[in-house]
């Protein structure tokens, strides 16, 4: 067994995100486990861009209230305690609403040729994030 260390929290790169979103690595990838694990942390506003992941991701929700979006519209509206599970190549979104913060803890696997599988999208525009919220 091994102790991990608390890692450093750091704001997110602008061109991945809108607002405010601060980022924990709890886990990175070590073969033979894939797994990919956060804390994200985002301040009311604040969302990622779009964005899909080649095995798929879990979210669940650790304070705070939040959205997920996906491409058809769909709206989920997440408050501490639930969780969200958005399939392999599922373009979506996620962040705090227009009043709250929202921390979730962010896992998924990475594909078996190595990283975390993520693809990354455009921006959600202010329309896109006001009609998901007023959904």
């Amino acid at each position: 067994m091994d102790f991990i260390p608390v890692n450093e929290t750091v704001k997110t790169p602008a061109e991945r995100f809108t607002g405010d979103v601060y980022l924990t690595m709890i886990k990175t990838p070590e073969p033979p486990s894939r797994l990919v694990a956060s804390l994200v942390r985002f301040t009311p506003g604040a969302r990622t861009n779009w964005h899909s992941h080649a095995v798929g991701q879990t979210l669940h929700v650790t304070e705070g209230a939040g959205l997920v979006v996906n491409r058809d519209g769909q709206v989920i509206r997440m408050r501490a305690g639930d969780t969200v599970w958005t399939p392999p190549g599922e373009e979506h979104w996620h962040g705090g609403t227009n009043t709250n913060c929202m921390s979730h803890l962010a896992m998924l696997e990475g594909p078996e040729e190595g990283g975390d599988g993520t693809t990354w999208l455009e921006p959600v525009t202010d329309d896109q994030y006001r009609t998901a919220h007023d959904a």
